[in-house]
This record gives C-alpha cells, sequence and structure tokens, in this order.
C-alpha cells in the first residue's frame, strides 16, 4: 500500500472545457485574482473579450467587451482594471460605470491587487500605489533599480502591513531564465538588489514573542546555486531573533530549465509552497525551513498561483488550462515528518504551531523528560502547547500539584496555560475553585475577559443569553453545590453549571435574577421542563417590583398561550401592595387591545383615575385601550378633573355641554377636535353655552372654533353671537381671521369697527392702508363719528383715497393740529402742499399755518406748495419757511424762486437778490416780472444769459441801451447776428445803443466781436460810425492800428469823401496797405498823400507818373 502523502492535490475544472481560447491561456492575458476568480483576456469574432470565470460556480462565464490591451481582475470580482499604454482605468462590474481613471507618464508594464483596496502599477522605471477609495490618484512608491530595468516583471507583492514590498523580475542570460528581485523598506525608504524568481511575505509566532515575527521568503536559481531563503526583516525589540534559513532547492534531472515560479506561504499551517516553471512543488517548514515533501504537481508549465485561505494552501492554473488547488493534508502531514524525514523536532514544532495530530507519542515523552528531570517550566509548555487531549489531562494537573517548587509548578502550569490560550474543561474548573473560594472575582473577571475559559454549552442559543463583551463556555461535571458557590460570585457562570447538572430550576431563576425573561422560556422549552410560574413570578416582583412587569407580560404573551391568567397576575401585584407596577403590567399585557379584555380595560383605568390621573391621560391619548365602559370611564375622568376626557367619552348633549363650561380647563386642541363632530346647529348652540357659563374664560376658545370652522359656521350667525354677547374682542378675533382673504366690504367694515371698539387701532391703520376691499367713504365716516382717540386710520384713508380736504377740515375743527402735523411730518409729507391748501381755504390762523409748515422736514413738492399758495393770493405766508429752508442750506431752485417771487412783491431789495443769487431759475422769475417790472426781468435774464428772452423783453419796452451793453458784453457772434438781421425792424434803434455801448467799453474782446458782428452783418456804413466813434474819439482804442486800418479801408469801399480826411487825421495804420488799397479803387490823390507822409517817395513819384 503506497504511503500518504503530506499533501492533497485536485483538478476543478478545464478551461478550455468552459469555452475558453487556448490561445488566451497564458501569462500575458490571465491572471488569477483569488482563489475565487480567474480572469482571461480572449478575442473572438474580430472583438476583444475579458472573460471571469468564478470558480465556485463555472456555469455562467462573464464576458465584457474592452478595448484595452491588458486586464487585471479586483480579487472580489466586482472592479475590472483596464489598461492601454499609459492609461489605466477601474471599471465597475456591478453598476458598469467607470469608477476612475489615471494617466502615468509611462506605459504601464505591469498591475496587481496588494489587497482589496489598492492596486500596485509598474512602470518602466517607478512602483505605484492606487488607492481605490475616493479620488485619490496613483502615488509613487519607489523607483526600479538599475537590475530590474532589464527584467520583465512577473510578480509584486507586499507585507499585511504595506511597509514592505518585493518587486520580481526574469530576464535572459545565457541561455536561461535569470530572476532579480528588489526589495523595498517604505519606513527606511530604501531599496536592495536580490538575485531570486520568487517572494513572498510571512507572519510567525516564536516562542516568547509578544507580536508576530515578519519573515522574508524568496526563491532563486542561478547558472550555479538553487534555494530557498527565509530571513526576518522589521525585527521588534523584545522578540526572540529569528535566524535566517536557507534551503537548497533541488531540480531533477533534465530539468535545467526550471525556475521557481512563484511562492505561496500557510498563514494556517506556517508551510512554504515552492512550485516551479514545470509544475513541480516544494513544500518547507517555514520555522526551521526542512523541506518536507517534494513532487510534480502537473506535467505543463505553471504560470499562475493564488493563495487559499480556506483550506492553507493555493489554486494554480497551467498552460493548458487546468485549474487545480493543493493543500497540507493536515491528518498526514505530522506523521509524514516523522515517518519519512525522521525529524522529530520540526514533527513537534509542526504539531505543536498547528494542532495537528501525529505527534502524541513524541509530545509525551518529551513531556516526561523535562517533569522527571525537574524542569517544570519546560514540562509546562511542552503539556500547555500540546494539541488536543494528549497532555492537557487531569492526571497531568494531579503532577503538577503534587510537584514541589517555587513558584508552585501548578501555578506555572496555569501561567502557561493561559499564555497559550483557551482552558479545557477540567483544567477551567481547578483553576476557578480557588478564585471563588477566595473571593476572587476580579481573576474571573480578567480570564473571561481575556477569553480564557472554554465554557461551552450544547445548544447554540444559550451563549446569546450572555450579554456581556465576552463568551462563557464551559464544559465540565457541574453539580448543584458547584453552581451554588460560583453564583456568589458570577449568575452567568453559575447558570452553566446549573444547567449542565440538570438543576433547571435554578438555572432558570439566574435567568430571572439576570432579567434574562425571554430566555426562561426559550430554556424550557428546549428540555421539556414546566416551571413554577406564579413562584418565579413572585420572586422577581420581591427582587425587582419595576422591572418584573415584563416577565409578567412574557407570560401573558407567550407564543404557545398564556402561561398564567391576567387575573391571577394582577392578584399576584394587588398581594404585594404594588398598584403601580400592576397598572405598567396591565398596560403591556393589554395593548392588544381585545373585545374579551373589556373588564380588564375598565379595571386598569379606575385604578388609574383614582391615583394617577395623568397615566389615564397619556392612554387615551395613545388610544391603545377602546372597549371599555365609556360612560362609567367619563363620570370618573369628570371627577378627576379630566374635562377633556370626559367631554370626549359622554354621548348626551347635556353632559357634554356641562362639561363645556370648562373649556378654560380644556386643552384648545382637544376641544377643537371635538367640534369636528358636530353640526352647525349643535356647534352653535355649545358655543351659546359657552358664552352664557363664562364668557371672560371661553371667548378665546369660542373665537378658535369659530374660525376653524368657518365653512361650517355662517358668519352671520356668527356675528350676531358675538354681537349678542357684546364681544367685540371675539368678533375682533374671528374676523381676524378672515379679513385678509376676505374680499366682502361688510367683512373688512366689521372688523375695523370691532378693532376700533377693542383699541387694536394699530391692526385697524394696517388694514386701512393695506386693504382693497373696504369701502372708504363708510369707513372714513365712521371714524368721523367715533371719534378716535388716534386718528390715524383716518389719516391712513383719507390720505389714501384723497380725501385730504375732508381730512384738512375734520382735524381743524376738532382742533388736532398735532395730528396734522404728524400726517405731513411722518405719515406723508408729500401731502403738505394739499393741507396747507385746505388750511386756507378754511380759514386757519397763519401761525398755526407757519409752525405747521415749519415742522415739515420730509419730501415735499415744494413747486406745489408755492402754485397753491400763491393761486390764494398767500403766497408770503411761505417766507418765513422758505428763508429757513435756505438758511438750512437748501440750493432747491423751487425755494429760490418763491423767495424771488415774495422780495419782487414786497419791494424787498429784489435787484440785489436777483443779481447776487445763483439758485433761482432766471427764466421763470424773468417772465414773472417782464410786466410788473422789465427792469428786475432784464436783470434775471441777464443773470441766466437768457438771450431770446431779454432782447424779446427789451424790444418790446424799447430798452435798446440794456440791449446793446448786454450784447457787448455777450460777446455771442450768434446773438449779434440776430438782432442785427435785416428782419429787425428796431434795428437802426439798436445801432446807435450799441455804438455808444462799444465806445464805454474797455474790454479789447468786447469790442472786435461786436465790429466783427457788423462786418458780418454787412453794415458798412453803421460800421465806419461805429469805428469814428471808437479811433477818431479819444478812447482806449484809439491808437488801435488794426481798428484805424478798418476805418479806412471801409471808407475807401462805402464812402471815398471821408478818406482823405482819415489818412490825414489818422497815424497808425499800415501806409503800405491803405496806399495801395486806394490806388486799386481809384483814390490816386489820396494814396500820393499817405506815401508822401510816410516817406516813400518811390511809390509817390510813381502814382504822380501813372495817374498825375
Amino acid at each position: 500500500m503506497a504511503k500518504p502523502l503530506p499533501i492533497r492535490a485536485q483538478e476543478h475544472f478545464k478551461l478550455q472545457a468552459l469555452g475558453i481560447d487556448p490561445a488566451s491561456i497564458n501569462f500575458n492575458n490571465l491572471t488569477l485574482a483569488s482563489d475565487r476568480y480567474v480572469c482571461i483576456r480572449e478575442s473572438r469574432d474580430g472583438k476583444k473579450l475579458a472573460a471571469i470565470v468564478d470558480t465556485t460556480n463555472t456555469s455562467s462565464i462573464m464576458r465584457r467587451t474592452i478595448t484595452a490591451g491588458a486586464i487585471t481582475l479586483h480579487p472580489e470580482g466586482k472592479i475590472l482594471v483596464l489598461r492601454d499604454g499609459r492609461q489605466a482605468q477601474l471599471f465597475s462590474l456591478e453598476t458598469k460605470t467607470k469608477i476612475k481613471s489615471c494617466m502615468m507618464g509611462e506605459d504601464i508594464e505591469f498591475c496587481k491587487w496588494i489587497s482589496s483596496r489598492i492596486l500596485a502599477m509598474v512602470t518602466s522605471t517607478t512602483v505605484y500605489h492606487w488607492p481605490l477609495e475616493g479620488d485619490l490618484e496613483p502615488v509613487k512608491i519607489f523607483d526600479r533599480l538599475a537590475n530590474m530595468g532589464k527584467c520583465r516583471i512577473i510578480n509584486y507583492r507586499a507585507s499585511s502591513d504595506e511597509n514592505w514590498m518585493v518587486l520580481v523580475g526574469i530576464f535572459s542570460q545565457d541561455g536561461r531564465a535569470a530572476g532579480a528581485m528588489q526589495l523595498y523598506s517604505k519606513d527606511a525608504d530604501m531599496s536592495q538588489p536580490i538575485d531570486g524568481h520568487a517572494a513572498a511575505f510571512a507572519e510567525i509566532e516564536l516562542d516568547g514573542s509578544s507580536s508576530p515575527t515578519k519573515l522574508f521568503v524568496s526563491a532563486v536559481r542561478t547558472s550555479s546555486t538553487a534555494n530557498l531563503q527565509i530571513a526576518e526583516i522589521a525585527h521588534v525589540v523584545g522578540n526572540p531573533s529569528f535566524s535566517r534559513k536557507v534551503a537548497d532547492i533541488v531540480f531533477p534531472s533534465g530539468f535545467e530549465g526550471d525556475f521557481p515560479t512563484a511562492v505561496q506561504v500557510s498563514p494556517k499551517h506556517g508551510i512554504v509552497y515552492m512550485i516551479t516553471k514545470y509544475g513541480f512543488l516544494h513544500l518547507y517548514d517555514i520555522e526551521t525551513g526542512t523541506c518536507i515533501y517534494m513532487n510534480r504537481l502537473s506535467g505543463e508549465t505553471i504560470f499562475a498561483t493564488a493563495a487559499c485561505e480556506a483550506t492553507g494552501g493555493f489554486v494554480a492554473v497551467n498552460i493548458i488550462g487546468q485549474f487545480f488547488s493543493t493543500c497540507v493534508d493536515e491528518a498526514n502531514l505530522v506523521p509524514y515528518i516523522t515517518d519519512h524525514l525522521k525529524d522529530p523536532e520540526v514533527a513537534l514544532k509542526v504539531a505543536t504551531r498547528t494542532g495537528l495530530p501525529g505527534a502524541e507519542e513524541l509530545l509525551v515523552k518529551r513531556f516526561w523528560k523535562f517533569y522527571q528531570a525537574g524542569n517544570y517550566i519546560e514540562a509546562a509548555k511542552t503539556a500547555a502547547t500540546s494539541p488536543g487531549d494528549i497532555l492537557r489531562t487531569p492526571q497531568t494537573i494531579e503532577q503538577f500539584k503534587h510537584a514541589n517548587g517555587n513558584p508552585a509548578p501548578i501555578r506555572q502550569y496555569f501561567n502557561m496555560l493561559l499564555e497559550n490560550g483557551k482552558l479545557n474543561r477540567q483544567e477551567s474548573i481547578e483553576l476557578v475553585k480557588p478564585a471563588v473560594a477566595k473571593g476572587r472575582k476580579d481573576l474571573l473577571e480578567k480570564w473571561i475577559k481575556e477569553d480564557k475559559f472554554t465554557l461551552f454549552l450544547s445548544f447554540e442559543d444559550i451563549p446569546k443569553f450572555l450579554t456581556r463583551d465576552y463568551v462563557i463556555v464551559i464544559e465540565l461535571e457541574c453539580s448543584e453545590e458547584l453552581g451554588d458557590l460560583i453564583k456568589s460570585q458570577d449568575f452567568y457562570m453559575a447558570f452553566t453549571v446549573y444547567f449542565r447538572a440538570n438543576v433547571h430550576s435554578k438555572a432558570i431563576v439566574c435567568l430571572a435574577e439576570l432579567k434574562l425573561y425571554t430566555m426562561i422560556f426559550q430554556y424550557a422549552e428546549r428540555i421539556g421542563y414546566a416551571p413554577d410560574y406564579l413562584y418565579i413570578l413572585n420572586h422577581v416582583l420581591h427582587l425587582d417590583p419595576d422591572g418584573g412587569a415584563s416577565f409578567a407580560i412574557l407570560l401573558v404573551k407567550n407564543e404557545s398561550g398564556d402561561l398564567v391568567t391576567l387575573e391571577k397576575i394582577v392578584d399576584v401585584y394587588m398581594a404585594q401592595n404594588l398598584v403601580k407596577q400592576a397598572t405598567t403590567f396591565l398596560l403591556g399585557a393589554l395593548n392588544d387591545n381585545v373585545p374579551r379584555h373589556a373588564h380588564l380595560q375598565t379595571r386598569l383605568l379606575e385604578m388609574i383615575l383614582k391615583h394617577d390621573p395623568q397615566v389615564a391621560e397619556s392612554i387615551f391619548s395613545s388610544k391603545t385601550l377602546t372597549y371599555y365602559d365609556r360612560a362609567a370611564i367619563a363620570t370618573m375622568c369628570e371627577k378627576a378633573g379630566l374635562y377633556q376626557r370626559a367631554l370626549e367619552h359622554y354621548a348626551e348633549d347635556g353632559d357634554i355641554r356641562q362639561v363645556l363650561a370648562h373649556s378654560h380647563l380644556l386643552k384648545t386642541d382637544r376641544v377643537m377636535a371635538y367640534f369636528e363632530g358636530l353640526s352647525a346647529k349643535q356647534s352653535l348652540a355649545s358655543l351659546q353655552e359657552m358664552l352664557d357659563a363664562n364668557m371672560a374664560q371661553n371667548l378665546p376658545i369660542v373665537v378658535q372654533i369659530a374660525i376653524k370652522y368657518l365653512d361650517k359656521l355662517a358668519p352671520a350667525k356668527l356675528i350676531k353671537l358675538f354681537e349678542s354677547h357684546k364681544a367685540f374682542e371675539g368678533l375682533y378675533g374671528y374676523f381676524g381671521a378672515i379679513v385678509n382673504t376676505s374680499q366682502d366690504p361688510e367683512v373688512i367694515f366689521k372688523y375695523i369697527e370691532a378693532g376700533c371698539k377693542t383699541g387694536q387701532i394699530k391692526e385697524v391703520e394696517r388694514i386701512c392702508s393695506e386693504n382693497k376691499h373696504y369701502n372708504p367713504e363708510k369707513v372714513k365716516n365712521f371714524f368721523k363719528d367715533t371719534k378716535l382717540t388716534d386718528p390715524l386710520p383716518l389719516i391712513t384713508v383719507c390720505d389714501r383715497f384723497d380725501f385730504i380736504h375732508d381730512l384738512v377740515l375734520y382735524l381743524h375743527q376738532n382742533n388736532l393740529y398735532k395730528d396734522i402735523e404728524t400726517y405731513i411730518r411722518t405719515v406723508n409729507p408729500s401731502r403738505t402742499p394739499a393741507v396747507i391748501g385746505a388750511l386756507l381755504d378754511v380759514g386757519c390762523d397763519k401761525s398755526i399755518i407757519n409752525n405747521l409748515l415749519m415742522s415739515v422736514r420730509g419730501d415735499m413738492l415744494i413747486q406745489e406748495l408755492v402754485d397753491l399758495t400763491e393761486k390764494r393770493n398767500h403766497l408770503k405766508l411761505l417766507m418765513p419757511w422758505l428763508e429757513t429752508k435756505v438758511s438750512e442750506g437748501s440750493k432747491d431752485t423751487e425755494v429760490f424762486n418763491a423767495l424771488a417771487k415774495i422780495y419782487i412783491n414786497c419791494s424787498n431789495d429784489p435787484e440785489t437778490f436777483l443779481k447776487s443769487n445763483e439758485y433761482y431759475d432766471p427764466n421763470t422769475i424773468g417772465k414773472y416780472c417782464e410786466k410788473r417790472d422789465p427792469i428786475l426781468a432784464y436783470i434775471a435774464y441777464e443773470r441766466g444769459k437768457c438771450d431770446m428772452e431779454l432782447v424779446k423783453l427789451t424790444n418790446h419796452n424799447s430798452m435798446f441801451k440794456q440791449q446793446a451793453r448786454y450784447l457787448v458784453k455777450r460777446r455771442d457772434l450768434d446773438l449779434w447776428a440776430h438782432v442785427l438781421d435785416s428782419t429787425n425792424l428796431r434795428r437802426h434803434f439798436l445801432i446807435d445803443e450799441v455804438v455808444a455801448a462799444v465806445s464805454e467799453s474797455q474790454d479789447p474782446e468786447e469790442v472786435s466781436v461786436a465790429v466783427k458782428a457788423f462786418m458780418e452783418a454787412y453794415l458798412p456804413n453803421d460800421l465806419i460810425n461805429l469805428l469814428e466813434q471808437i479811433v477818431l474819439k479819444p478812447t482806449a482804442f484809439t491808437d488801435c492800428s488794426g481798428l484805424q486800418n478798418l476805418l479806412v479801408l471801409t471808407a475807401i469801399q462805402v464812402d471815398k469823401a471821408k478818406v482823405m480826411n482819415y489818412v490825414k487825421q489818422l497815424d497808425n495804420f499800415d501806409a503800405q496797405d491803405v496806399a495801395d488799397y486806394a490806388v486799386r479803387n481809384g483814390l490816386f490823390e489820396e494814396a500820393l498823400v499817405v506815401y508822401k507822409d510816410n516817406n516813400n517817395h518811390a511809390s509817390a513819384m510813381n502814382v504822380l507818373i501813372e495817374h498825375g
């Protein structure tokens, strides 16, 4: 018979048989995301597809069309990594949407998920980690070393804490596949180049260590050697050191090209699986580095592997598509090491570490060897770490009890047991006995919370009873006495002991004392036990009167029917005088609200109404009880002062109205709700009685009822009801609810009327200001007749609807000038003109009007005020107010126009005002003065440069002197052109005055413009006359060469007879120009005189010769 092997291998399926294209089964197109999924990139009918095989259900293969050049599946099979060149994308297979994508700076050569949340990506120069969560971008981890530059990357792995990473690649060297690795430490930020083909990280618990030891496992085959190396990384201070292990890898003859392709480490067994390209499997013990087993698994190349967590082994795919799994045979591993390898030390280590069978004899021998030598620590360690019950027996405990030493060997043994895991049944009870005897509950708590006890029950629900943060499990020979002992320290543990000892009555009492009432019934049903529930209830109520109700409820709510009648339970409560608790229980017991409990519902409510009416109120509110005697309860509610509930329970109208008399003691919403079910007639009758009984206290609720039930209760009847009781507050409140939505003028008027009678003047004013539907004439008259103490509502109506004259007349007649002042000061200053006009019309005293005017500070239409007073010939009345405005800095034109008119009418030095003031409108004032005083009009027009108006005024009033002076000073050629136009019938009058005005001027510009105007108007004779006055007479411009030239040249053109006189009299003209011009115009004698006087004899001789 063949010897048992230490492994089990099984083929699960062939990918070809599942329809996978054989050409796609290779390293480039197939990846093992985990032992659950195989992901293949294949081509079908010219399309690229991602095929995903669920290894637990191969009947349905998921395929998705892709365009990417490479794909990698998430270990959980929900996310597909698509990459092509520099681009990578994460795609959700569940939602069929892109999760996120990235663009790298270089082509992505290799991708692998190192955990469920991190994707590693390797480019030609760098390694990146790309977190799955959020929008995080790939993070650079380290740069590839030079030794990795020539490699094809075949693997990348990280330690469990992601502080260590290794990059693995192969390259061709001397005709063989050489391996190179880069080991990187994140904490040190350093890399180390290593020769190797495959690697993995692992953790192992060493004896005496406080935390796991991290290991790095690598395999390599060079041209001369092949070995597996196991080395510690990131040593933790205080932990024992792990010595580096190097084990030779033996390759069979004929497989010179074979090399390691994968290393998988089993955390479950501490076994290293090393797989080669050509299908060989090597098993190593991770702690010693011992090669346990070697054999060929596959005759074809294995190119993909993944760990299998369930078995502690691995799964693999070979080049022909076989998917198979391999793991250790737990029953044969230790015997194989013992029998085949003949290495008891390795066998003991594996058995102790994994708890696998096969080393029992070795362990017993070792224990007795240490024990007999007095080495109790090692003996205790051997026994405590032995698997199963090989050494952990009562005999072993007894051996340590009888052994002498300091500290006591039995204590050393128990300490070792506590350090190495849970205690078995006998160990647990032996440990507990002295702790209980000494009252050391703290020790029990410590051991239990550290989960050191292995206390266990034979059915699965009992541990759920125990609501602590630990699970108590006991497997021991229990007794009632032991339960009683432990109960003094811990009910949980005592319950377990009672249960195991079949002392069910005390077990149930423990559950009751722990308040695990539901568990009592489960326990009794499961074991077929019938407790005395009335006894238990008495016990519970004695210990916990308040909390016992939950247990009592369970007695009558049991799935199999009531275990005790409600009446008996209530009797138990009442026997202990637990009235409050009895009501609490009945509330819970009767919550199903069924007719058969009517008498109990009545009993409950009577108890509550007698002892605690407020609790009854909450019951009524929840409506959980509905079958009680309503008539009896109604009477009790009224006696208890629960008038609202009495109202709800009474059926007779007389009883109801009797309760409604106390509506001020009722909750408003309840009373409102009650009226919901009444007819309009009943409602009005009830409201009548409420007002009759106590109008002052009941009126507010009556108003609220009237408002809520507007549609049911006719407004006319409600008005009659309120008015019959002179309840104007009620009318006001009632109409207040509808006035903002009503379009009935009468409703709004009634509201205003009620508001006035209740003193709600501000609200009345608001309605008058905002409402659009009342009759303003009627409201105005009502206000006048009522003679409000505050006439603001009247003011508001009159202002809004333009009853200004009526308002002013009313206020004037009642001497309410303060209110007039309020109106024009704060309400509407713009109405001031109309108010002043009305006051003038009614003959109000001028001082009052002045005082009112002086009080106005807001904006108003000044011009309107001026026009109104001017129309009534009382403009002068405004003078103090206007002058005050000026003193306050006003620059309003209307103010100064009005002052100008007043000063003109009063002859109050108007000339000075018109000449000096710059704020009045000259045009307006000029027109105002034209018929009153043309001189003043002229001043205004002159001040404002009102050219056309001034010309018209001076023409009409023959004020040519003023017009001439204005023209000279104005220096406006367009204006000159207008007045010198031939159509101006008064031009000749003006010209005479202009000559005088120009001769008086000292301004060269004025003279120049005037001369130019005459020239442009072509008035040469008038121009000569003008120039003679300027040049020939002594003026500021007598010696002006330009004017002398102009005079002589003009005379040469139009009045030659004057030329000889001019050239003899003038001496500052341009002689050459004038003489030459005279020659051209035939005035030879005059030219000869000019030449001679200026010593131009040559020109003079020429004139004589040519024209003599």
